[in-house]
C-alpha cells in the first residue's frame, strides 16, 4: 500500500469530483471520492489521512491553473489526484464550443502545474484519465476523449505519476452492459459508475480489494 500514516490526500477534478461537495454534501460529495475515502478509512484507521475535494463543476484544465495556487500548492498534499479533460473535450461538442480546450494547450498545461507541484515538495502524484461511458470508439466525442486520454497518460509519464485509466475501466464493464447502466448523459455517473472509478484509484493507492 503506497499511503502513510498522516497523510494529506487532495483530489482535484471538475464534477466528477465535486458530486455535490460544495453545496448538498459539504465537503466531500457524494462521488468516488466519498467511496474511496470510505473505503479505506475502513480498512486502514490507522493511517489517520486528511483528505480534501477540490473539485468544482463545469472545469477546466484552464480552471486547474486560475486556482492552483489556492487549491493545490498551499495545501501542501502528500497525496494530489488530478482527473481533468472532460470538458476541455466536451464544450467542442455543445454550445460553448470556444471554451474547449485545445490538445497542446491541455497537455502543455497539465504538465506545468504537476510540475509545480513536483518543485515545491515530494508528493504522490497521480492522473486520472478523461473518459467518455460510451462503447463505441468511432463516436467522434469518444474518439476525441480517447486522444486526451493518451496526453493524460503522456503527462503521467512526463512527471513520473501514476496513471489511472478510468476509459478502460468502464470499457471493461461495457462489454457487459449499456452506458445508460452508469450514466445518463454518459458522462455524470451514477452511483454504481462513481464505484468504478473509485475501485481503480483504490487499486491505484495499492488497496487490497480482492
Amino acid at each position: 500500500m503506497r499511503l502513510q500514516a498522516g497523510q494529506k490526500v487532495v483530489m482535484i477534478g471538475d464534477s466528477i469530483t465535486d458530486s455535490g461537495r460544495r453545496d448538498a454534501d459539504p465537503p466531500y460529495g457524494t462521488g468516488y471520492m466519498t467511496l474511496v475515502r470510505s473505503f479505506v478509512t475502513a480498512l486502514h484507521p490507522q493511517l489517520g489521512l486528511t483528505w480534501v475535494n477540490k473539485g468544482i463543476g463545469g472545469d477546466t484544465v484552464r480552471h486547474l491553473a486560475d486556482r492552483w495556487q489556492q487549491d493545490v500548492l498551499d495545501e501542501q498534499p502528500d497525496v494530489l489526484t488530478v482527473m481533468i479533460g472532460i470538458n476541455d473535450v466536451w464544450r467542442r461538442f455543445g454550445d460553448r464550443p470556444l471554451e474547449a480546450v485545445p490538445a497542446d494547450e491541455y497537455q502543455s498545461t497539465l504538465v506545468t502545474l504537476l510540475r509545480a507541484v513536483r518543485d515545491s515538495g515530494d508528493a504522490d502524484l497521480y492522473v486520472a484519465s478523461p473518459y467518455m461511458i460510451e462503447g463505441n470508439t468511432g463516436d467522434p466525442m469518444r474518439a476525441a476523449m480517447d486522444i486526451y486520454g493518451g496526453l493524460a497518460r503522456e503527462v503521467a509519464t512526463e512527471v513520473e505519476a501514476t496513471f489511472i485509466d478510468i476509459q478502460a475501466a468502464f470499457d471493461r464493464v461495457l462489454a457487459h452492459s449499456e452506458a445508460c447502466d452508469w450514466a445518463d448523459d454518459r458522462i455524470h455517473p451514477n452511483q454504481p459508475g462513481h464505484a468504478v472509478i473509485a475501485l481503480e484509484y483504490l487499486r491505484a493507492f495499492g488497496i487490497d480489494i480482492s
